[in-house]
């Protein structure tokens, strides 16, 4: 059997579910199968929220100073980042202090990552407004790992064994949506979820490219022509380099079945014109991934659930299918040693 590579877990929003998750993975015996967690975060957030759910785990907890020293870690483990203090924090209420934790634990798993101590992060969910109020100068986690890293190349994707989109624009305004379109941009994403794909299927992947306005712009009719400004430039270009491209393609019929079916994935061009079918299909069960990144990052893809923070009732499905997309891009595409 091969040696299970060192995983990393953000915390995420001490408030938010994340902490009941990272609780979950660390006593998952299909998670321990595939690979060693360790959670970047708070012990006491961990410590009081195993108490008040009775999700009861066994790890070794190491302060932050005493991590880089520890040698190899082979058994479930939190790194003490020692962020916040657990009587700040009211589950389900955003807050500064849980922004910056939340923050805190994504920088040190991606120093973490950097010096290749772990094989990959895995991050539960932020809460944007918390993060605003902690004055975090990023709305989420792809903003934030592209510059952690200084990568110049990063889009958004989002992947289920019934639907993979990836993401053109993301979390910005409906109206600002046109203004960030490019030939460049749009080409950028089609090569990057080229090229991801084609890691883990190990074929070349079948790509569309959904338009901007109703009908793919009907030939002009509908928008101010952004399917031939943008999109068909850049489509001709990724065939010319080589690549298996549809498009544009009308997103009001994309994604039913006879439709989505012919891809591998699908690029959208704005953040729910990908996140509303994604979610319908797969909201339990989806993994979001940056691309483009010196580093593997995968996702729950959900958000913090306030309203059930803290009463151990999230499911872990999300998560445990991230961990388990990290772990194969780990070991180069490879089949892991067992499926949750």
């Amino acid at each position: 059997m091969k040696s299970r590579p060192v995983i990393g877990l953000t915390l995420g929003d001490p408030a938010g579910i994340g902490p009941e998750l990272c609780l979950q993975a660390l006593r998952e015996p299909l998670v321990l199968a595939q690979c060693v967690p360790v959670v970047f975060g708070d012990s006491t957030i961990l410590k009081q929220v195993s108490e008040v759910t009775g999700l009861a785990s066994d790890y070794q907890v190491l302060a932050l100073d005493e991590w880089g020293d520890a040698g190899v870690v082979n058994v479930p483990a939190l790194v003490d980042c020692v962020a916040i203090q657990p009587e700040s924090v009211r589950p389900g209420a955003a807050s500064a202090g849980c922004g910056q934790a939340a923050f805190a634990y994504i920088k040190h798993a991606v120093h973490a990552a950097q010096l290749g101590r772990i094989a990959g992060v895995v991050t539960a969910p932020i809460h944007k407004e918390a993060l605003r109020a902690a004055g975090v100068p990023y709305p989420g986690h792809t903003e934030i790992f592209a510059a952690l890293t200084g990568a110049r190349r990063t889009c958004m994707m989002l992947r289920s064994e019934v639907l993979t989109i990836s993401l053109v624009t993301t979390h910005v305004g409906y109206a600002e949506v046109p203004q960030q379109l490019s030939v460049e941009r749009v080409l950028e994403v089609i090569e990057l979820t080229a090229e991801a794909l084609h890691r883990m299927l190990r074929r070349a992947p079948r790509l569309g490219v959904c338009g901007l306005n109703p009908h793919a712009g009907e030939h002009g009719l509908f928008g101010q022509r952004e399917e031939e400004r943008f999109l068909e430039p850049a489509l001709a270009q990724a065939r010319d380099n080589g690549l298996r491209v549809e498009g544009p393609l009308p997103s009001d019929s994309a994604f039913i079945p006879a439709m989505r079916n012919r891809f591998d994935a699908l690029v959208c061009l704005y953040h729910d014109q990908g996140h509303i079918p994604f979610k319908l299909l797969a909201f339990d069960s989806g993994v979001n991934l940056t691309l483009g990144l010196p580093i593997i990052r995968t996702s729950v893809d959900h958000g913090t659930a306030f309203d059930i923070a803290w009463q151990g009732v999230a499911d872990p499905r999300s998560l445990f299918a991230a961990i388990r997309v990290a772990v194969e891009l780990a070991c180069g595409g490879e089949e892991a040693p067992a499926r949750p």
